[in-house]
Parts: C-alpha cells; structure tokens; sequence
C-alpha cells in the first residue's frame, strides 16, 4: 500500500509540475503543455524522471522530452570535450617552446573528436595558437632568407678577392655596410617573439652562416689592409690574395712571383692522403650502397678535408675525391628534384580531394584514409632528402581544406551514434516496460513474437562505439533475460510434456496391433503443445522426429506386412504393364495409327480379354470380424457374393422410428454391409465380371492412355499446321501441285472444296483487291477478329448478309470463299488473314 500510494503521488507531483501533461485528455493537449513546461528549462533529472514515467504512456509527447535530453547530453558531452581540448590547448601554450607539429596536430585531433572549436574558450585558444605558429612559421622564413643572404656575401667576398685592388678598395664600404645591416637583422631575429619555438638545428644554423661570414669578412679586412700597406710603403709584405700581389709587384717593378714548386715533401703527402683517404672511401661506400640519408654528411666531410689536403695528397687522389664529390653533388641535386616531383604529384592529390570531380572525390572513412595516406607518404619523402617549406605550406593548407568535410562527416557521424545509443537505451527501457506489462500473460507464441520484434530492432538499431556498445549490450542482455524468463520456464515444461508424448508414442507403436484413433489423439495433442508453446525451430524439429521416428517405424512395419501379401502380381496386371509400355514406345514413334491401336491393346488388356486372370490374394484385413464370427462363417458355408443381386435398400428415417433389428450373424452382417457399400464392376462383354487391377498396372494404365491422347491431340496440332502452311505456300507460288492432300486437309468441307481450290490455283491470277469481300467472309465465319481499317467494311457486309434472308451464310460457303481468295494475286497482308480464318475453319 505505501509502495502504491508513493507512485501515485510521485505521479501527481510530476503532472503538477508539467502543468497538467498527465492528465490531459488528448495526446495534442499533452503535447501542447509539454511543450510550455519545456519552455522553461527544467533540469536533467526533471527530464529523466518525467520521460521515464511518460514513454510507457505516450510516445510521441514523450519523444519532445526525450529530443530535449538528447540536447542536453549533446551540450554536456561538447562542454567535456571542450574542457579537455581546452586543457590541451593551455597546456601547449605554456610550454617553454612551442612544437609546430604538436599544434598542428592539436586542431586537427580537436575536430575529429568533435570539440566545438567555434565555441568560447576553444575559439580563443584555436586563434592564440594560430597566432604562435604563423609567428613561428614566418621567423622560420626570416632565418632561411637571412642565412641564404649570409651566404651570398660570402660569395661577393670570394668574387672581390679575384677583382682588382682599386675596385675593391671602391666596393669595400659597401660591402661593410651589407655586412653590418646583416648582423643587425641577425640580432633582431634572435630578439623576435617566438625565437625560443623554433626548431634547435635552425638557429644553428644561422649560427654556423655568422661564423662563416665573420670569419671571411675578417680574413678579406686583414688581406686589404695588407694590401693598403705594401702600396703605401714598399717594404712592406705582399698580401696573400694571388691577384693583389701581383698587382702590387707589377706597380713596384718587381718581377712576377715564380712558379711555386709542385714538389711536395713525402711526409706531408703521407699524412695528407691518410685524412683524406677514409674520408673518400667512406664517400665511395655510401655512393655504391645508393644510401641517401648519410650522404649529405660524408659529402660535407669529404670536400673539408679535399679544401685542408688536397692539394698535398697528389694529382690521383684528388682526382678521385673530384669525381666522388661531382657524383655526390649529382645525386643530391637528382635527390631534391625526385623529392620535389613526389612532393608536386602528391600536392596535386591533395588538391583534387576538394577540387576533383564531385564523382571521383572520396568522402567519409574513405577521404579520412586518403588525407592519412598522403600524409605518411608526405613524411616518407621528407626522409630521403631536403624539405621543402614553401610546398609544405600548400600541401597542409590543401589536406585541411579537404579535412573540413571529414570532420563534417564525424560530427554527422557521431550524431548518428548518440541518436542510436539514445534509441538503444529507449529500447532497452522499452523491453522493461514490456516485461512489466506482461507478468502473467499465456500467450506464448504473441510473447515470442514481441522478443523476436525487440531483438531485430536492436540488430538494426546503428552503430555506436566499442565501448559503449560492451555498457549497452551488458544492460540489454539483463533485460532481455528477465523478458525471457518466463518463456523460458514454459518452454521448458514443454519440452517435459513433449518427452512425456514420445514416451506414449514408443509404447503405442510396440504395441502387436497398432491402433489409429489411439494415434490420431496422440498426434492431435502433439499438435495442440505445438501450437500453445513455440520453440526453437531446430529444437522443436528434433523433438517432433523422435515423436514421429516410432509411429513411422510402426506404419512401415504394417506396410511391409501389407506389401509382402501383394508381392506376387497377377498375370492381368503383368499384362496392362507390357501394354502401357508398348503404348509408350508407340508414343514416341509419332505414328497416330500405331497409337491408336496400341491404345485399343491396352483397353483390351485392362478387359481381361483373351486371358483368364489370377486372382490377387486377399491380404489379411486389420478390421476382420472377430474369431468366433469368423468359426460361424466357416461352419454355414455362405453363397458366393456374386450370385446375389445386389438391392439398395433405404433405412426408415421418419423421427421416431425403431432401427432395423440386427442380424443374428455379426460376421454376416459385416460381410453383408461390405457387399452393399462396394458395388462390383461393370461385366465384360461376354458377361463375365471385370477383372480387379493391382495399384501399379492400374496407375500405368491411367498415365499411358493421358500421355497417348496428349500426343495424339499434339499430332494433330502439328498436322494441321503442316496442311495450312502448305496450302498458303502453293497459293504464294501458285502451284496446284503443292496443295495438301485432301486427307490433310482435314474436315468434310475442305476435302469437297479441294478440286475448286486446285481451279483456282490454276487461273490466272487476279487483282488482290478482289480478295477483299471473300476475306470479310472468312473472318466472319470463322469469328476472327479484322484490321481495323476494314471494320467499316466488315459491319457494312454484315448488314448485306442480314437482309438476304435465303442466301447461304458465310460459315456455308467459306470453302468457296477461300476458293476465291485463292484466285487472286498472293499478298502478305491478306495471307495472314486467309491463315487467321482457316486456322479455326480447318478444325471445324
């Protein structure tokens, strides 16, 4: 009672604060006030309380309330993910150095999880981070140009070391004002917001291009001044240039320097050739192996130590570490063009992703595997040889243009998968509703039905993820366990009466004498189990052969007693099988005359005529007269059946009349009764009775003698055909000759009308219009329907026809019709109304 009175009340409570949704009289107005207490945002747990009272009641105003805790999950699971991605995202900025490829990956990992990026805080922490890598990305820029503009005033220094002194002391200033405009970009990179997020390795290497500038640009001031010097005062030493010092030579009158001496002391070529040797081997191996990876690095070390001893090491030496370098520099440049055409060919694939034709580009799991694909391939080039930024930039900007629709297709497939989980959970509530509806229901096969419905709605019921679907299945297993149960239990009584029936089967078929009403109530109760309690189709099959394995065995054994008293058969019935295959063999030799008699041998041999039948031995009856009947048949020798006449005679039906007294023979009365009720056959012609035919001659016979008339019926088809086909062929060549035979022709009419038909044939041929009233005729006799443009004749003739009364009508004269026909010219138009007509006029 309490329980009770709690429910009510909680129900009452619940249509209170819904303003009256309970209570409404029609779903419209439940809806409507539904929709008001919706209005004012209640909270989750008002909505699952009010939606689990109200789905057993009401599903369509349940499904408002419903939609509005899908919203709300939704809005819960985004503020989640967007917590997380927030984290995240904080995280990476505080971080000492910002790592491009971790912010890169963040956004793109973002949509995929279905982060409300356009959302507040994730929009500002999306724009902050795109605000550090552009910065980033544009430093990164700033310090290949400058490293790149480091290395080309090294080059205009080594060119002004080959110029003369004049033009060199002219270019001098401005090339020290490059050289300090240089340093000062260079310490404004190092002071740019975003200097500590680049990679290590490229502020080493705009490290390595400062030393190697300042390192030239002092040498280069150092030989100048020398050289200002030895202008100035002759005592002075020449500078180490080649060209300033022969310059200066040339202006003191001095002669030009000699020729150095190539001879080189052998200690110092031994120690030259052994630095540079390994350096070339190593150089060599990696040529030969086709390794790429290392050979930037051994190229490196190789043309140091080449410019340190080369020229001490001798004139084959260094023309093996020239060729090994030419052979390196040869493959690298082939390396980065290679590199460079796989970079374009997979740019070109990124493009066509949102750029293609709309048929061949991807969408959905497909263009998420492409955009991966090009992107591990992408990482793999990058591997084997330089990277190339510029087209780094297209390409990325090309996969994340073409990722959009991805994450459209995650966001639209991951409402999919809340739309199934939610329908999933309304299932499973659903199932529990049902079970509770049905606590003391009897009615199995309705039952079975339902479960059956709940199980293929939760089969097709769409996909969600791996780990929610484990919750999901764990819940609707327990509740379909508990819808189950009871099934379950009556299943298993079942089963228990059904072995119960089997048992009754097998005592009832051990039985010497097998009973048919006994066995017919047995099956009638298999049956009525059956119906009342369905099973498993395999179980319930398995069950019903054991049931049915006992009584088959039982009517086979019966069977078998049955057919070992009819094995011998009669000579009469050897006799109908000879003749039913003789008319079979007859039937396939297509002779019509062949067939009819031996359809005539067969009659006569089913007559029993020129033979003395056997007769068939009397099996012994299951329902015979009982023993002493049978002895006081035996005692008082009966007359034959035969010899009596047969007399039906009419009981007394009027009410309340008093049956007939019963003979003081039971074993005559039966004996009797059978007489009466099973007529004899019809006598033979000569009087005697018609022999009786076993069931296998009697069938033979049957289907011998339906088989010839098909075929003769066939033949007969077949031969008109020929008559007709032939007959419209001599009429096309106009050759009497070519006629059919009367005979073939068929009908009385038609073989009269032959020698007209032949005259016909033989006259000169006439206008075809002239066929134009005899064909009317035909198809009017032979009730055949006329082209359409000779209806109005064919209605005109009639109404002739009707008016002379004494004149014979056209289903008369149609033979002399044709004969008219036949006299015209042939025309393939009026041939198939001639054959339309004489197909029906031939048969007649």
């Amino acid at each position: 009672m309490s329980d009770t009175t709690t429910a009510k009340a909680s129900l009452a409570e619940l249509d209170q604060r819904t303003g009256g949704a309970f209570t409404a009289p029609t779903s419209g107005e439940r809806a409507a006030r539904l929709r008001t207490w919706l209005a004012g945002n209640p909270s989750a747990d008002e909505l699952a309380e009010v939606y689990r009272e109200l789905a057993s009641r009401d599903k369509g105003a349940a499904k408002l309330v419903r939609e509005r805790l899908d919203e709300w999950r939704r809005a819960k699971a985004q503020d989640e993910r967007a917590a997380e991605w927030a984290a995240r995202a904080e995280a990476l900025l505080r971080a000492p150095r910002l790592n491009l490829a971790d912010a890169m990956a963040w956004q793109r990992d973002a949509a995929k999880a279905g982060a409300p990026l356009s959302r507040e805080p994730l929009a500002a922490l999306r724009q902050q981070l795109a605000e550090r890598m552009k910065a980033i990305e544009d430093l990164h820029t700033r310090l290949q140009v400058e490293r790149e503009a480091a290395g080309l005033l090294v080059q205009r220094i080594d060119l002004l070391s080959t110029k003369p002194l004049a033009e060199v002391q002219a270019a001098r200033d401005a090339l020290a004002q490059d050289v300090a405009d240089w340093h000062t970009r260079q310490a404004a990179l190092r002071g740019a917001p975003g200097w500590n997020d680049l990679d290590p390795r490229y502020p080493a290497q705009l490290d390595a291009a400062r030393q190697q500038l300042d390192a030239v640009w002092q040498a280069f001031e150092a030989a100048l001044a020398q050289a200002t010097a030895a202008l100035a005062n002759a005592q002075a030493p020449l500078p180490g240039v080649p060209v300033w010092a022969d310059e200066i030579r040339a202006a003191r009158g001095e002669p030009a320097a000699p020729a150095a001496d190539a001879t080189v002391p052998k200690a110092v070529q031994a120690l030259a050739q052994a630095a540079l040797l390994p350096a070339i081997e190593a150089l060599e191996r990696e040529l030969a192996e086709g390794h790429t990876k290392a050979l930037g690095r051994y190229a490196g070390e190789l043309r140091h130590a080449h410019k340190l001893h080369g020229r001490h090491a001798g004139p084959e030496l260094d023309a093996r570490a020239q060729a090994a370098l030419a052979k390196a520099k040869e493959l690298e440049d082939w390396q980065r063009w290679r590199a460079d055409q796989l970079r374009e060919a997979l740019l070109a694939k990124a493009v066509a992703l949102t750029q293609g034709p709309a048929e061949q580009r991807p969408t959905g799991r497909k263009l998420q595997e492409a955009i991966r694909q090009l992107r591990e391939q992408w990482k793999q080039t990058d591997q084997g040889g330089t990277s190339n930024h510029a087209l780094w930039k297209r390409f990325d900007e090309a996969c994340n243009q073409a990722y959009q629709a991805v994450e459209a297709w995650r966001r639209e497939l991951q409402a999919q998968q809340e739309a199934a989980q939610q329908a999933r959970l309304a299932l499973i509530e659903e199932v529990k509703a049902w079970t509770a509806a049905h606590p003391d229901s009897e009615d199995w096969k309705a039952q079975l039905r339902d479960l059956h419905a709940f199980a293929e709605r939760w089969r097709q019921g769409g996909h969600v993820s791996e780990k929610r679907f484990a919750e999901l299945q764990a819940q609707w297993k327990a509740a379909m366990g508990a819808a189950h149960a009871r099934l379950e239990a009556a299943q298993a009584d079942s089963i228990a009466r059904r072995q119960a029936l089997i048992a009754e089967a097998q005592a009832l078929a051990a039985q010497p004498r097998l009973r048919l009403d006994a066995v017919k109530a047995l099956q009638q109760r298999w049956q009525q189990e059956a119906h009342r309690v369905p099973l498993d189709r395999r179980k319930e099959q398995k069950l019903w052969e054991a049931f049915r394995q006992p009584i088959d065995e039982a009517f086979a054994r019966k069977s078998a007693e049955r057919d070992k008293a009819q094995a011998v058969t009669s000579r009469l019935d050897a006799a109908v099988l000879e003749a039913a295959r003789a008319l079979e063999a007859a039937c396939a030799s297509d002779d019509a005359q062949q067939i009819r008699a031996a359809m005539a041998a067969l009659r006569a041999a089913a007559q029993g005529e020129g033979q003395d039948a056997e007769p068939a031995p009397q099996a012994p009856a299951a329902d015979a007269a009982p023993a002493p009947a049978a002895q006081a048949e035996a005692a008082s020798p009966a007359p034959t059946p035969a010899a009596r006449p047969l007399v039906a005679r009419r009981g007394d039906d009027r009410p309340g009349a008093a049956p007939p007294a019963a003979p003081a023979s039971l074993g005559r009365a039966g004996a009797a009764g059978r007489a009466e009720r099973r007529p004899e056959r019809a006598p033979r012609a000569d009087g005697a009775p018609r022999p009786r035919l076993g069931d296998a001659a009697f069938r033979a016979q049957r289907q011998a003698l339906e088989r010839a008339e098909a075929r003769l019926r066939a033949l007969a088809a077949r031969a008109h055909g020929e008559a007709l086909t032939e007959l419209l062929a001599a009429w096309a060549a106009r050759d009497a000759a070519r006629l059919p035979a009367a005979q073939q022709l068929g009908g009385r009419q038609a073989a009269a009308a032959r020698p007209a038909w032949v005259q016909a044939l033989a006259q000169p041929a006439k206008a075809a219009a002239d066929a134009a009233e005899p064909l009317l005729r035909l198809e009017i006799a032979a009730e055949v329907p006329t082209p359409a443009d000779q209806l109005d004749a064919r209605r005109q003739l009639q109404l002739r026809l009707l008016t002379r009364r004494h004149e014979p009508g056209p289903d008369q004269t149609w033979a002399q019709d044709v004969a008219r026909v036949l006299v015209t010219a042939h025309d393939p138009a009026h041939e198939r109304r001639l054959q339309a007509a004489l197909k029906v006029l031939l048969r007649r």
